[in-house]
């Protein structure tokens, strides 16, 4: 038996390493050179990183601290993803001026929209600093007392390594503190909206298509990055001027066939491979499930709303995006782990380790352990996601109405006058009646997902008052409350501090949020952290000692919001018994949908018009323009608007999206079914130039027709 399971292991483990599997620290890819230039490469791994001389590292951008962008003239114009743009757009827009339906081109620099607040980070250098962090801590100092001299080194080791620049430089941890790496970073802070297709394309398909393929989404969007004359960062200023970059990206009309080799360079979020099976099952069974329930709830109010309103989807757009984006990739993620029998996969590897380890008395009883920390550390997981659904992604007046108590505190008038710009701010992009059927159906469900003695106390005065009458409690709360409208808010502000304290306490949506938000604090964060950090402390062990027992196993750290490479090739996938995916889609595609009469499927009838015409110039090949291609890069949130390079370093799409089945990847890779979506470079061009008119930002990019490696944007030809 012991024989044939490590037989099964060996096979499951071979066959990842051929698969496409993996993001990769960029410092460290020396050690991958060979096997990227066996699959297809043309560069060196100098070439994708250096710190000596200009590289592809130059020209991808941290966006916003949630996104990817990358370079693509020497005048900091950056593309980046819609969705990544979408709060910008939506920031810009108004009934007059309807950026996300009718979309935006500025035709000239003085045109481009400043963003209050957005930023464009560039990594200056990676550092492994393991050894100096890990300086004087030996295993018998216990884990707190090592903890705070960590603590201590990486505070001393940024300080130094920062000093006198303006960059900034953070230490995070690599395999759950196995190894800690420094990133050094340059962030810029004037960053102006240059483009944006209409949402009908940039978010074409809608939530139908979210998640899917076939795909036809022609998200991205155009941002300019400006700085100092020194080309340095710099506030936002009239007086900035376009930033240079070190490098940016050729940008290919080629075109890419199956098979080719491709690159996605930039910030993935957050990965869990190395989670135990005990773990997932609570994903698959208990986290999963009850906040894809929350969110079904809000969205099925937005949505209601904003269809019957145009003031209503402006001002619910981004909301709604933030809310339904998790939503559909959370039921992905549940049916690509069940499908692939994830939990099999997983105790498989388990029953292995156990074998290996099994005379070793510091890791024999390690899973045993974790399994013991799971049961209790599950409770207050499951509580710990709940509040953060409902506070941060359920009614937006319980936020609003606690931010309040630092008014209390300091009732001046610099702080009032404060205060009502950003709640003027506030209910421009809010509406009661909206909140309150949002806390009617939610409120519930939150409820009756946590155990008992983790329930706030306000739920029983609930029970006792409406006799459980939701509606009735979310009606009543409202009318009273003086949150739900400007004017009210404003009133009460002109009263006395004793006046305004007692009014504020004793509104019925602030002693509601009180509860939630006390109960949280006081039970349910501090239990959670507790076993939280628990767990993390025997993941690395659990990491460590896979390491030392899977010694022909390739590892790679889990996502952590730091620069990444993945590489892979163009190709499709086949996800279930008669279902097969085509590596690319075209236009023609777009209008089959469109003819079905499914709102998401709306388009401009200018896009029609240039389909007819097959007026596709340039970008288009045997009377076709493709439009979305799939790959089998790694990717994950923080990927969307990464960069889609070919072998010779070329642009050729953006990364967007994963289909539904590929959600599962931050899990568990499965070389089968996980495949990335990324828009054709093409498409993106093809609706800046024809569709848009603004073939002006063409042109001040570095086009190229040809495949060969030339990393001078100065020496290409145009």
């Amino acid at each position: 038996m012991k024989k044939f399971l490590t037989f099964q292991l060996i096979l499951l483990l071979s066959y990842n390493l051929f698969a496409h599997e993996g993001m990769w620290i960029p410092s460290l890819l020396k050690a991958l050179e060979g096997d990227m230039q066996s699959k297809g490469l043309k560069l060196s791994a100098e070439d994708i990183y250096s710190i000596n001389q200009s590289s592809l590292k130059d020209a991808i951008v941290h966006f916003n601290g949630g996104c990817t962008a990358e370079v693509v003239s020497d005048k900091g114009l950056i593309l980046t993803n819609h969705h990544c743009g979408y709060g910008q757009i939506n920031q810009h827009s108004t009934l007059e001026n309807n950026y996300l339906k009718n979309g935006f081109w500025a035709m000239s620099q003085s045109e481009e929209l400043k963003n209050p607040g957005l930023t464009a980070t560039f990594i200056v250098r990676i550092e492994d600093v393991t050894a100096k962090v890990n300086n004087g801590i030996s295993d018998d100092i216990d884990t707190e007392a090592a903890n705070l001299m960590r603590s201590d080194a990486i505070k001393k080791i940024t300080s130094e390594a920062v000093e006198g620049t303006n960059y900034k430089a953070v230490i995070k941890p690599f395999y759950y503190g196995n190894e800690y790496y420094m990133i050094v970073s340059k962030t810029y802070k004037d960053v102006r909206l240059v483009g944006a297709p209409p949402s009908a394309l940039g978010k074409f398909g809608g939530d139908t298509d979210n998640w899917v393929w076939p795909r036809h989404t022609c998200d991205f969007s155009v941002f300019r990055i400006y700085a100092d004359q020194d080309n340095n960062p710099s506030d936002i200023s009239d007086e900035n001027v376009p930033y240079n970059p070190a490098h940016h990206f050729p940008v290919s009309l080629n075109g890419i066939k199956k098979d080719d080799f491709t690159m996605v360079f930039g910030f993935p979020g957050y990965t869990q491979q190395y989670l135990t099976s005990y773990a997932v099952k609570d994903y698959i069974d208990i986290i999963n499930p009850s906040r894809i329930k929350m969110r079904e709830l809000s969205l099925s109010v937005i949505d209601q709303a904003m269809a019957q309103s145009e003031k209503t989807f402006i001002q619910y757009a981004s909301k709604q995006s933030r809310i339904s984006n998790a939503y559909k990739k959370w039921i992905g993620q549940n049916l690509g782990l069940n499908e692939k029998d994830a939990l099999a996969k997983k105790r498989l590897l388990e029953k292995e380790f156990l074998n290996r380890v099994a005379e070793d008395k510091k890791y024999k009883n390690l899973l045993d352990q974790m399994e013991g920390l799971q049961l209790k550390l599950t409770k207050y997981d499951q509580a710990n996601s709940l509040f953060r659904e409902i506070w941060y992604y359920g009614p937006e007046i319980f936020r609003f109405s606690k931010s309040f108590d630092k008014l209390i505190s300091d009732f001046s008038d610099q702080r009032k006058e404060k205060k009502l710009s950003l709640a003027k701010e506030f209910y421009s992009k809010y509406d009661a009646k909206i909140d309150a059927s949002i806390l009617e159906k939610l409120l519930p469900v939150y409820f009756d997902f946590l155990d008992d003695d983790l329930e706030p106390t306000i739920k029983a005065d609930i029970e006792l008052k409406y006799n459980g009458n939701y509606k009735e409690y979310s009606k009543d709360i409202f009318a009273k409350s003086c949150f739900v409208s400007f004017s009210n808010l404003e009133k009460l502000m002109g009263c006395g501090l004793d006046k305004f304290k007692k009014k504020i306490e004793s509104d019925p949506v602030y002693q509601l949020s009180k509860s939630i938000l006390s109960k949280y604090e006081n039970d349910v964060k501090p239990a959670f952290y507790t076993n939280y950090f628990l767990m993390q402390d025997q993941m690395k062990k659990y990491v460590k000692a896979q390491m030392t027992y899977f010694p022909n196993k390739t590892f790679w750290a889990d996502a952590n919001s730091t620069l990444r490479l993945t590489y892979g090739k163009v190709e499709g996938s086949s996800p279930r018994d008669g279902m097969n995916y085509n590596w690319y889609t075209t236009l023609d595609g777009i209008i089959a949908k469109n003819n079905t009469g499914n709102p998401d499927f709306e388009i401009p009838l200018r896009l029609r018009e240039l389909w007819e015409k097959k007026d596709y110039g340039k970008y288009g090949s045997n009377n076709q323009l493709n439009v979305c291609f799939l790959g089998s890069n790694h990717t994950t949130g923080g990927n969307s608007g990464s960069p889609a390079i070919n072998a010779y370093g070329q642009l050729i799409g953006i990364n967007f999206d994963r289909s539904w089945e590929s959600t599962m990847s931050d899990i568990m890779f499965d070389p089968e079914i996980c495949r990335n979506i990324m828009v054709d470079i093409r498409y993106v061009l093809w609706v800046i130039d024809k569709y848009a008119g603004a073939g002006y930002l063409v042109d001040e990019m570095s086009i190229v027709k040809q495949k060969k490696t030339v990393l001078v944007p100065e020496a290409l030809e145009k």
